[in-house]
């Protein structure tokens, strides 16, 4: 893909559907008694997979455009694939399916591409095996092959690494438990899946203690079908928001974005960096906050805080757009720090390595931590960069090309498709 700079950027987006919440809108629903539709089901390659995986288990699903209807087959209901479930390049899907799995009374084996086959599983192995399924994997990497089991013992587990998806991953098992099953979070992650699931009308119990939230769950509990809106992918619209902020005359709106608190900290820290962002028409739909974004670009951007340093309990809320954030650094004065983000390193790429080797490429001045990075505000040349087969990687150094002098090349773009599929197309649209 090539890119040519742009002066600033116009228009209103509309943005794909949020894709953490249309993999578990599809699960949920599937676990649920009763037909669900899904409305602004996200476009993306990885909430197919989880659609396809679905349908090789039993599950009865139709979809029109961006509206899809599951059939509910309840909490057991599913039936035992012929062949292996792909799960293409998608962690939620295998993460959160391997839940899901180990309390049927099959076994099932989950695969995936070659960069989800190196993506860290023992995390999820780990919660599953002491509720007493049988996990087969090679060094703890996919394919798993999953000996289900009915019920499954119901357990209390403490989670080593602050991930949504091993959270979701150990409660979905819950759901098929011989009693109450309890995550303690110490540190906060998305919750999605806490809100979805009340939605379909399960009863989360959450209590604050000292060392963290307990989320639990009762294995008698049961699902029923309820229709929901899934709002525009706040991951997404990271990319807009930072390249209409850093371009000066910009003025986008992105209508109907996520803004759950456990999510919307790249809202918060661009504000903190000067960026003008404007959220109107706030209200809540399917237990989930959405609202319209606006953002100009005012040609100030400074850190009202008195550290450039990202560290700690926010970096789970945004862990997904630190890449986008990386390119942001580049802009304004003062530059940026991340650290404590070394969880970057097992994601579709190494990002933090992804995203220093490319910033170097185009003349930024960057350092490399085990943990993060460092950039300095730069001006940025044209280069030929690499995706790393990485689609947050892909956009957030399409973003990049059009603050870069002459033109950028980016190898293996097409991967975006992996989260959406139309970015590109969308970027020319509204790039000036």
């Amino acid at each position: 893909m090539k890119i040519q700079p742009a002066t600033n950027l116009q228009g209103t987006i509309n943005l794909p559907g949020d894709k953490s919440i249309s993999h578990r809108a599809a699960l949920f629903s599937a676990l649920a008694t009763g037909e669900t539709r899904i409305e602004n089901f996200a476009t993306s390659a990885d909430c197919a997979s989880t659609l396809s995986c679905l349908e090789q288990l039993g599950v009865e699903i139709r979809r029109e455009n961006s509206t899809v209807f599951v059939k509910g087959v309840g909490k057991t209901g599913f039936k035992e694939a012929e062949n292996a479930l792909d799960c293409g390049n998608s962690g939620t899907t295998m993460r959160l399916l391997a839940g899901i799995l180990a309390g049927q009374s099959f076994d099932s084996v989950l695969t995936g591409d070659e960069s989800l086959s190196v993506r860290p599983m023992k995390r999820v192995i780990e919660p599953l095996s002491q509720m007493n399924a049988r996990i087969e994997a090679s060094e703890n990497h996919a394919p798993l092959r999953i000996f289900g089991k009915n019920p499954l013992k119901a357990i209390s587990f403490e989670a080593k690494v602050a991930s949504a998806q091993v959270k979701s991953c150990v409660l979905l098992a819950g759901l098929n438990g011989d009693g109450e099953t309890s995550v303690l979070e110490k540190t906060p992650t998305r919750d999605h899946t806490e809100r979805m699931l009340r939605w379909f009308g399960v009863d989360v119990e959450e209590t604050e203690r000292e060392d963290g939230k307990l989320i639990a769950v009762q294995g008698a509990a049961s699902l029923t079908a309820k229709d929901l809106l899934v709002p525009s992918d706040v991951s997404s619209a990271a990319f807009f928001l930072v390249a209409a902020a850093c371009l000066k005359g910009s003025e986008i709106v992105l209508p109907n974005v996520g803004l759950n608190p456990t999510r919307n900290a790249i809202v918060e820290v661009l504000k903190d960096f000067g960026a003008e962002i404007e959220v109107l028409n706030l209200t809540e739909i399917g237990n989930e906050p959405i609202g319209d974004l606006r953002v100009s670009g005012n040609g100030n951007l400074r850190s009202k805080l008195a550290s450039n340093v990202l560290r700690g309990k926010i970096i789970a809320n945004l862990i997904d757009e630190i890449p986008i954030l990386a390119v942001f650094g580049t802009q304004i004065e003062g530059g940026l720090e991340i650290r404590e983000a070394a969880e970057l390193r097992v994601k579709e790429s190494d990002r933090i390595r992804s995203v220093v080797e490319n910033l170097r490429k185009m003349n930024a001045r960057v350092e490399e931590f085990e943990d993060g990075f460092k950039v300095e505000k730069s001006e940025l040349k044209g280069a030929s960069v690499e995706s790393f087969g990485d689609h947050r990687i892909a956009m957030a150094f399409a973003v990049a090309a059009l603050f870069a002098t002459g033109e950028t090349q980016i190898a293996d773009a097409e991967c975006a498709a992996v989260s959406f599929p139309a970015f590109f197309e969308t970027l020319r649209s509204v790039s000036k």
